[in-house]
């Protein structure tokens, strides 16, 4: 049953990881969910899975030790709820940012970024870090 759940948080931070460093920034923020979602089940696990006794126990009962842990079951919870509600917002403001940029690509909302010689706005990188930028139509 463990090699089981670490198996399956394996995949889920993989698959993640893989998401979030894409391109298309729609992938992104189901890649951040997905490895929101691992870290859930690393907490999950944390809290005795192979119990089959509830986690009140009754007053004056010993079965304490052999009980599940409530405490990373309400942690994994409140979790599930704020990680739900950073998505549903990070998909507003990407529905927003791909209205007003009119594309999805990350390295095409870089053209947004200040210029290095601009006197008001500091540049995303010091001048002269790569000279290539921004690529042209041949490179994408």
């Amino acid at each position: 049953m463990n090699m089981l759940i670490a198996f399956t948080i394996f995949s889920t931070v993989t698959a993640g990881l893989y998401l979030t460093l894409s391109r298309d920034i729609f992938r992104c923020v189901i890649g951040l969910a997905l490895v929101g979602a691992a870290a859930n089940l690393v907490l999950f696990a944390a809290g005795r899975l192979d119990s089959a006794l509830p986690a009140v126990v009754p007053v004056g009962d010993q079965a304490l030790a052999d009980a599940a842990n409530s405490l990373p079951q309400a942690l994994v919870l409140t979790a599930i709820v704020i990680g739900f509600a950073l998505v549903c917002f990070s998909l507003v403001l990407l529905l927003r940012l791909m209205r007003d940029a009119k594309t999805d690509d990350a390295l095409a909302l870089r053209h947004s970024e200040p210029i290095a010689g601009d006197p008001v706005k500091p540049p995303a990188s010091a001048p002269g870090c790569d000279p290539t930028w921004p690529p042209s139509e041949s490179h994408r």
